[in-house]
């Protein structure tokens, strides 16, 4: 509703203006009041009844919507997780690969056989171990002490050499567990 205030100000104006004018004015400005008083007011009773009722009516769907976007975020989550797990058990089957590999490697050179090696000439360890196999001669090489190695593999043939110790450096390598046998 329009103050009084709000009124006299438009009746002097108006009055100043044109008489006429103002009085169609007024005549307006009273009508618009009237009809805003006549509407009956909005029964806040019926309001909330309405909205329990809007929501009686949704929360099933709503719910059912709720369980839906879950169920599919979980699962995500479960390819998630699969496709992990996935990765960790390869990654342990390439390992158990390595650590079976290099054991068999180190068991080729036995602690007998270690021994002779041992306790022989490097030339002639050298000498007799230039026609073993390049797995073996490795094997046996690395249970030597670093300097009766070295002396040994000064002892051998350039070649063979480097490929024992390409074996002997791959054997200490967790990186190299699906490398290639090298002789």
């Amino acid at each position: 509703m329009i103050s009084i205030d709000i009124t006299k100000k438009l009746l002097t104006s108006c009055r100043r203006a044109a008489a006429p004018a103002a009085a169609a004015l007024l005549l307006s400005v009273c009508t618009a009041a009237t009809q805003e008083a006549a509407k009956p007011a909005a029964d806040p009773t019926s309001s909330q009844d309405e909205i329990k009722q809007f929501c009686t009516n949704i929360a099933d769907p709503a719910r059912d919507q709720r369980y839906l976007l879950q169920k599919q975020e979980l699962t995500k989550l479960q390819a998630d997780v699969d496709a992990r797990i996935a990765t960790m058990d390869k990654r342990k089957a390439e390992y158990e690969d390595w650590l079976k590999r290099r054991d068999d490697f180190l068991k080729n050179a036995d602690s007998g056989l270690v021994d002779i090696y041992k306790n022989m000439k490097p030339d002639a360890a050298a000498a007799s171990l230039n026609d073993v196999k390049v797995t073996v001669v490795a094997a046996i090489i690395m249970k030597l002490s670093p300097k009766q190695s070295s002396l040994i593999l000064a002892e051998m043939d350039a070649q063979k050499a480097a490929v024992i110790t390409n074996i002997l450096a791959s054997a200490s390598d967790p990186n190299t567990s699906k490398s290639k046998d090298p002789t």
